[in-house]
This record gives structure tokens, sequence and C-alpha cells, in this order.
């Protein structure tokens, strides 16, 4: 039934925090084995692609993961924790390798082609006791093999829908990580961003997303895209899970208490980034109005907007790095299956009844046809979009500010395999994807009763200051009864 939980037995589990659950499981009130046994359980009710609801935000369980949850039971119960997620289920994006999971990018190239070692993001998680459910469904290539590609699809895990409305769009390219986050499948998952894509899922989803400074968290062992805009972040259904998985991903165990008690900061409004969808913007306005009503000190600024030539000069950058990139990570997976970009393209070609079923592999081509990195044109189109990103946009817009705040997306679209993503959003994604600052999203609100993201930039490294502003904006809006959405599960058709 439409705005029931479609799994009453596990609904009370599956919303617990990661904070929540820590404290459970270090209290006795719950172990780990019976955690990892519900949310597996739920995953089998609503998420395959055999149940009712057929999410299919997971796209591979860990097979070790109930061995593992019954080690960390043993070893709390022994007196032994191995750090801040001891015995807490974690969802990883399926283009980070993880040993045991299958590590694909959603790509059949990838398949069958087993990772040699965690990247180490994944060892840090471990690292903190984490258990590692499975992996989440993506768009594949992480949303760069087309202008007309369809997010949330990939020919390896199909399609993942929205809890919200499951004939919506689930964002990309960490649909999986969104939606499963959002559905209570898991507290935690990793997604990763070049240009929105742990800020798309997270605004469409109605959860919290944030990509840190690029270089921070290691992508190594992460499929890759960019080099100068890839970055793997968290996602969570709060702030403060989201800040606690990041302190891991970094390394940076003050992480949270550099951002406490930071009352104090000014936050920038960005009135020129609109996303053009009435409702959404309108609901920017309001929420600005209760941030200075709730005592926030807001100034508008007017940051420079990004033209066709911004955009143009991105996409020379991504797919000259694109070539780059996957020719020296596609060897690093066996000499099984393609080992260059050339060599997926033929791939595809070869399997186009599923890789090519309802889009195709424009940008790979261009990519493969680029003049890679050490091209004259990548080196002037890299150069002009810092300087566009950096001096003309990001810096006089945050000069006498912490942060920067703007509507994100518009509410989630109506998926459509043959035309492609139909939405609307800001361009507040772009400066902070190509500067390489740190940005994050936390839910604004409902409009047309889905939900509807406000994006926060920071400068690069103040990833506590980016804390900071999303803690103190969360709680703001949380006194205005916007909190811990929670999806009230669409028709379980999809249209």
């Amino acid at each position: 039934m439409t705005g029931q939980d479609p799994h009453i037995a596990t609904s009370q589990t599956a919303y617990l925090s990661a904070t929540e659950l820590a404290a459970q499981l270090a209290d006795g009130v719950a172990s780990s084995e019976s955690v990892v046994d519900e949310l597996l359980s739920r995953i089998g009710a609503v998420d395959a692609r055999e149940s009712e609801h057929h999410l299919q935000s997971v796209l591979a369980v860990a097979s070790d993961a109930l061995d593992v949850a019954r080690d960390r039971d043993h070893e709390r119960a022994a007196g032994r924790s191995r750090g801040p997620l001891h015995g807490v289920p974690v969802l990883i994006k399926d283009n980070i390798q993880a040993q045991g999971l299958p590590g694909t990018a959603g790509s059949m190239s990838l398949a069958h082609r087993p990772v040699a070692a965690d990247a180490p993001l994944v060892a840090r998680l471990r690292e903190a006791g984490a258990i590692i459910l499975g992996s989440t469904n993506l768009s594949e290539w992480a949303n760069i093999r087309s202008p007309h590609s369809s997010s949330g699809w990939s020919a390896v895990g199909g399609l993942t829908g929205n809890p919200w409305a499951l004939d919506r769009s689930a964002g990309g390219s960490s649909s999986g990580s969104g939606a499963a986050v959002a559905a209570g499948l898991a507290p935690l998952a990793v997604g990763t961003e070049t240009d929105g894509s742990i800020v798309c899922p997270g605004s469409l989803n109605g959860v919290v997303g944030i990509k840190p400074t690029v270089g921070r968290v290691a992508t190594v062992g992460v499929v890759p895209i960019s080099a100068s805009q890839d970055s793997p972040g968290p996602m969570a259904r709060s702030v403060a899970d989201a800040a606690l998985m990041l302190e891991i991903l970094m390394g940076s165990p003050g992480l949270r208490d550099e951002a406490a008690h930071r009352d104090d900061l000014c936050i920038g409004a960005m009135q020129t980034y609109r996303t053009a969808h009435p409702g959404t913007d309108n609901l920017f306005d309001e929420v600005c109005k209760t941030l200075r009503g709730g005592g926030v000190r807001l100034c508008d600024v007017a940051a420079e907007v990004p033209d066709g030539a911004v955009g143009g000069d991105e996409l020379t950058v991504l797919l000259c790095e694109l070539r780059a990139g996957l020719n020296e990570y596609l060897p690093t997976r066996g000499p099984d299956g393609p080992q260059t970009l050339d060599e997926v393209i033929a791939f595809e070609d070869a399997h186009a009844a599923a890789e090519l079923a309802h889009f195709g592999h424009e940008f790979f081509i261009q990519a493969a046809a680029s003049g890679g990195c050490a091209s004259e044109e990548y080196q002037a189109a890299r150069k002009r979009n810092l300087t566009w990103a950096v001096e003309t946009c990001l810096m006089p817009a945050i000069a006498a500010c912490d942060v920067l705040i703007a509507p994100s997306y518009a509410p989630a679209w109506k998926i459509d395999l043959t035309n492609g993503d139909q939405g609307l959003a800001s361009p507040v994604t772009r400066p902070a994807a190509i500067a390489g600052w740190p940005i994050g999203t936390l839910p604004m609100g409902l409009v047309d009763g889905l939900p509807v993201g406000l994006a926060v930039i920071a400068r690069p490294g103040q990833e506590s200051t980016l804390i900071a502003a999303m803690t103190l904006l969360e709680a703001r809006l949380a006194s205005a009864g916007i909190a811990n959405l929670r999806p009230r599960w669409g028709a379980p058709t999809r249209g």
C-alpha cells in the first residue's frame, strides 16, 4: 500500500541511525548478526528483482556478511572493539573494489573479473569495524558513457528506482547508494562523485551526501573518470552519520570535534543559482526566510553562472582524463576482458543487445579519439575551467562567507529509458566539481510529495566547516519540521 513501509517486520531496525545502532550494539540491545539478518531479509523483500517493489538498489550482497557479523559479536563479547563502526553494516558503490564483491561499475566488461584487493577506503571501513553488507547499483560507468543516459541503469544491475515513487529516477550516478539508504537497507553507504553523482541521488532520495575535497579520500581501487574531479564520499540519513563515516574515509578522527559549536557561521545564499523549477526555487526562498528567522547569519550572493563554454571545457577535461584513467585501470583487473577504452567500446558493440539496449557510448568514442591529458586542448581547457571556477565564480561568492548554499535538484523526474534523463537542476555542483571543493547536500523539504536537497559548498580542505554548516542547517530545518524524511513508497509497478 502506498505510504506504508513495505516490510514492517524490519522497519524499526531499518531506520536506526548508524550512531543509534552502534550504541545498541555496544549496550547489547542488538547483535550485529541479528541486524545483518534483518537487513538481508529487507533487501530480499523490497529490493531484489523478484520482490514486489524490485527497487534494485543493491547490485550484490556480500556472501560473508553474516559470518563477519558473528565475528564482530564475538569480538565485542570479548571486550574488543575495532572502532566507531564496530558491527555496523555499510554498503559501497559497485565501482569501488571490495574483495568478494563484483566491482563492475555496472558494466559486463568488468563482470567476472574478481578484484585482487580492497580499495584503501574499504580497508579503512573494515578497520573501523564496519561490515561490508554489499555493493550498490549505479548509472553504468558512473554516468560518463552517453549524453542520453538514464540515471540508475546499468547492464549488470538493471534499473534502480526511487523509493519515494518507483517510476521516478533515483538520480545518478550513486543511484543505488542514495536509494538504499533512503529505503532503510543500510544506515550508511559510500558513493562517488565527479560532478553531481552524490549530490543528485542525495537530493532525489531525501538523504545526506558529502563529496569531500578532491584528494582527501583515496581513489585507488575506484573505477576512474577524472583524476581532477573524482571523490568518494558518505551517504546517510543524517549529517551526524555522514560526518562519522567521512572521518573514517578521510582518516581524520577529530573531524567532528573540529566541526562542533560553530553556530557563528556566515552562510551565503547563491541567489543566481536556481533550478528553473518553481516549487523548488520557491522552497529555497522559504528556507532562507526560515533560516534568517532562526538566527542564522545569511547573506545573499550573486555567483557567476556557468555558460556553455564552461560546460564544454569541463567535458573536454573529463573525456581526456577518462581515457587516461581507464587505460591505466583496466589492466589491474587481470588479463581477461578489455584492457583499454578502445577494447571496452568493441566489447560493448559486440554485446550491444545488453550493453547498448537504451543508449549508446558516444562519450566513450569521443574520449578514445581525444588527445588525452598530454594534449594542448586538454591543458587549455583545464586552465580555463579552473580560472572560471575558482577566480570568477567561487572566490568572489564566498569572500565574505564561510559556506555557500543553493537549491540542488528539482524533484525526481519520471524514468525515461528511451529519451534519457529529463530532470532540472541548479548549476551548483559544477563550480565545486571543477575546482575540487567540498560540497554536500541535505534535505530541505518536499515539493509535490518528493524530496529536494539543499546544497552546501565550503572552501577546499574545510570539511569541518562544511559539516558544521550542514549540522546547523539540519537543526534549523528540523525545528521547522524538515527532518528524517522517510519514503512513502510509491506504487510497486513502474510507469
